[in-house]
Formats: structure tokens, C-alpha cells, sequence
């Protein structure tokens, strides 16, 4: 749910009712959106600013998340973290920079980002989480935790990575911020303005999840944007990869148009995800990782994770294809199949196909052998 429909009672309603009547149990609320504005108003000062100048937003923001808790709604919040043109026209010096080392980079959308290096900005989004949690979010969704893109790649320059501990290290300067992360949003004192019940958490602390690329999954690289699918599994209760078929390039599993076989794609790149969470080593390095030998190519040992880990994004949207209750159920299966029994489903439009989810209370899960979708198996 975006804020601007959070900031639209008439039509937030119709998505609590689409939850009541089906088996979506729970919501994600944008708090903070690709502008770097957020969707209500904050305690912390530092934050007011966002809220003053928000794109949209809820001023009954604590008493919508209670309402969603009374009819059982699980609140996740989203906050895009990197990708913020707002802090970055604002505090220049700790944004991505063009290859001037002075003007501040915009991607193909003319959005601009923070470095991912930039140690002040990581307090910055806390104060944020802890706010958040506090007027009644129970689950904290970490988005564009990344390196930028799209634009012009050969006009960019990211100062403070190039001169921090890691020099010019996209991969571990983002996991350096994955375990600052947590380790801030594991201290329990921080959260003490707000009793969070029924959320299955032990703790009086956030539950936490990232959104990583789709191909993190299936690619052993970083993408050229940091993210890495072991580099990320320890630092957050959840890992999201957005497996859209649409983001997938042509002839992808040989496949032509991935459009054409959603089902095929999701579990290809979910069933990946569960490999890799539940294999003892990896081809990867990382903070946590312990070589093993001194084999050429190298081996790590690594923490093992099931697949309950997972999280699976679906795609609800026309971009490439047409998305209609089969193309989005299809996708749903192949996520159980891949043995990842949770989703998330994604419609900028904000308007969902009923008819691809459940009623409520039914739950069963049928193993499929096959999966027809637009007549292609």
C-alpha cells in the first residue's frame, strides 16, 4: 500500500476488505518512498522535515496501524533506504556524486542517492526504524539497500565508499551496513513506547526484512549494486528477492519472453534461494564466511538458513505481459513448490487480482507437477 493510498481512507478500505476476504493476512505500508519523503508525522525533529514536505501520507497513521491490527492485519513498513533525493539535495555531501567529486549523480529518473558508505546516513534511517516501530509497525521492509543503477554509469562516483574501511567495495560496504543495522535494531531499549502483541516475537524489537534483486538468487556477482544473497541472510529475520519474470532479460532459461512462463521463473530463482540458504558453504566471501582449505576456486563455510527465510515477491502488474489471475497464481505456486511458503505481491497500481488469492481461511497447498499458463507449460 503506497501513502498516498494510506492517505486515502476510501480506497485503503477497499485493500482492508480485499485482506478480510481472502487469505492475505498482512499489508506493506510505504513509511518512506522513493522521493525520501515519509508518511507521517515523526517524533524524532530530524525527521519532521520528511513529513513537512511529504508527497503523501496519513496523518491518522497510528490509529490506521491499529485498526489493521484489530482485524488482525500483520503491519509491515517499507522504508527505501539508499535512494533518497530528498536527503541528498538537502545534505549534498553524503550523496553519490558525478565524476566531478562535486555534483550530485541522478539516475535515468533524475532521483538521486545517498553513498552507501556514508556512516551519518545509517543513524539517519534508525532514528527512522525506531520511530516507526514505535507508532505501531511491526515488521520493518528494507528497500533499495543498494548501489544505483540506472543512469549515467560512467558519470558516477561514490566518495565515501572509495575512502572507507572497505576501499571502493561495494559488497562489503552494504554488509557493513547490514550488521550496523541489526545490531541497532536488535537493542531492546530503544523500543520500549509501544507493546507489539501477536506478532510471534520474542522480543520487544522489530521484525526486519530486505528487498533484494531477483537475480541475487541465481548470480554470484553482486549485480554492480552490492547486494549479494549470503552477504545479506544473516542480518534480517526475512529476504525478499523481487523474482518479477518481467525484470528477467529475453530468453532467460530459454524461455523467449519470460512473460510467457512466469511459473518456470519463480521457481527457478526461489528454488536457488533455497539452495543457497541451506547449503553449509559458498563460492562467496563475506564477514561471517570462513575459508575452508586452500582450494582454487575458494570455499566458505557460511550460516545455514531454511527456506522460511524466504519471502517471495509476485508480480501483479502489465509490464512485459498481461498479469491476470492465472499469471499471478501460477506465480504463488511455484514459490510453495520452491518450498517458500511466504509472499508478497506487488501492483503499483495498488489495485490486486482477487481472483488469483484464496478465500480466507483456506490454506491448503497443492504440490503441482505441472503448471499451464497461456497454454505454455
Amino acid at each position: 500500500m503506497t501513502s498516498c493510498v494510506a492517505g486515502t481512507p476510501s480506497f485503503r478500505e477497499k485493500l482492508v476488505t480485499l485482506m478480510k476476504e481472502t487469505e492475505i493476512n498482512s499489508v506493506v505500508l510505504d513509511i518512506k518512498d522513493y522521493s525520501g519523503t515519509i508518511s507521517f508525522r515523526p517524533e524524532n525533529p530530524d525527521w519532521l522535515p520528511a513529513w513537512e514536505n511529504a508527497r503523501c501520507g496519513a496523518r491518522d497513521m497510528r490509529e490506521f496501524v491499529a485498526s489493521l491490527h484489530d482485524n488482525d492485519i500483520y503491519v509491515i513498513g517499507r522504508i527505501t533506504v539508499f535512494q533518497d533525493p530528498f536527503y541528498a539535495e538537502r545534505y549534498p555531501h553524503l550523496a553519490v556524486k558525478r565524476l566531478d567529486g562535486n555534483s550530485v549523480w541522478h539516475d535515468g529518473k533524475g532521483l538521486s542517492f545517498i553513498d552507501v558508505a556514508a556512516k551519518e546516513y545509517w543513524d539517519h534511517i534508525i532514528d527512522l526504524a525506531v520511530d516507526s516501530y514505535n507508532l505501531g509497525f511491526d515488521e520493518l521492509n528494507f528497500d533499495y539497500v543498494r548501489y544505483p543503477s540506472d543512469g549515467n554509469m560512467r558519470d558516477i562516483y561514490f566518495a565515501h565508499t572509495a575512502g572507507s574501511s572497505w576501499p571502493n567495495d561495494k559488497q562489503a560496504n552494504l554488509e557493513a551496513f547490514f550488521a550496523y543495522l541489526q545490531k541497532a535494531l536488535d537493542e531492546e531499549d530503544r523500543f520500549a513506547k509501544y507493546k507489539h502483541e501477536n506478532t510471534g516475537r520474542a522480543s520487544s524489537t522489530p521484525w526486519t526484512s530486505v528487498d533484494l534483486f531477483g537475480m541475487t538468487t541465481t548470480n554470484f556477482d553482486d549485480l554492480s549494486i552490492g547486494q549479494i544473497q549470503e552477504r545479506a541472510a544473516p542480518y534480517f529475520d526475512f529476504v525478499a528477492p523481487m523474482v518479477y519474470p518481467s525484470h528477467y532479460p529475453p530468453n532467460y532459461l530459454g524461455l523467449g519472453n519470460p512473460n510467457s512462463n512466469p511459473y518456470k521463473i519463480v521457481y527457478h530463482a526461489m528454488s536457488s534461494g533455497v539452495a543457497r540458504m541451506k547449503s553449509p558453504t559458498t563460492s562467496v566471501s563475506g564477514f561471517l564466511h570462513e575459508r575452508v582449505g586452500t582450494s582454487t576456486p575458494a570455499v566458505y563455510k557460511k550460516p545455514v538458513y531454511d527456506a522460511d527465510r524466504l519471502r517471495t515477491w509476485i508480480q501483479d502488474f502489465d509490464y512485459g505481459g498481461n498479469y491476470d489471475v492465472a499469471e499471478v497464481r501460477t506465480q504463488i505456486q511455484a514459490s510453495y513448490d520452491a518450498g517458500v511458503m511466504s509472499f508478497m505481491i506487488w501492483a503499483p497500481s495498488n489495485i490486486y487480482t482477487k481472483g488469483a488469492l484464496k478465500a480466507d481461511g483456506v490454506y491448503e497447498v497443492v504440490k503441482s507437477s505441472e503448471t499451464v499458463v497461456n497454454g505454455q507449460n
